[in-house]
């Protein structure tokens, strides 16, 4: 049988954002104008884009950080619940095992 994998948003942004730019580079350097005016809005485009991926690496370092955090928390809540449950099964295999050796044997 055979699995399909998929690309995360992450992966189909990053290609939209990496597409964009080589498009917006041959563009400007293409276009009928002087060197000064392409170099500035090369210029201009590398600050957009440094800034969108700036912005977009905090928001995914945002999210990650949830994600961890949350994990944290899930793990510790299970952690105790199973110290409970280990508490509980000790305590019940202690109390078996002295009215046990309570009962006169047959």
């Amino acid at each position: 049988m055979r699995e399909e994998v998929g690309y995360g948003a992450g992966s189909v942004f990053l290609s939209f954002l990496l597409g964009g730019i080589v498009g917006a580079g041959f563009a400007l350097l293409l276009a009928p104008q002087s060197g000064d005016e392409t170099r500035k809005k090369i210029r201009q485009l590398t600050d957009d884009v440094k800034g969108k991926t700036m912005d977009y690496v905090e928001e995914v370092k945002g999210k990650v950080t949830t994600g961890i955090d949350k994990g944290k928390d899930y793990y510790e809540e299970k952690k105790s619940v199973v110290a409970s449950a280990i508490e509980a099964g000790k305590e019940a295999y202690d109390k078996e095992k002295e009215r046990l050796s309570k009962e006169p044997n047959a």
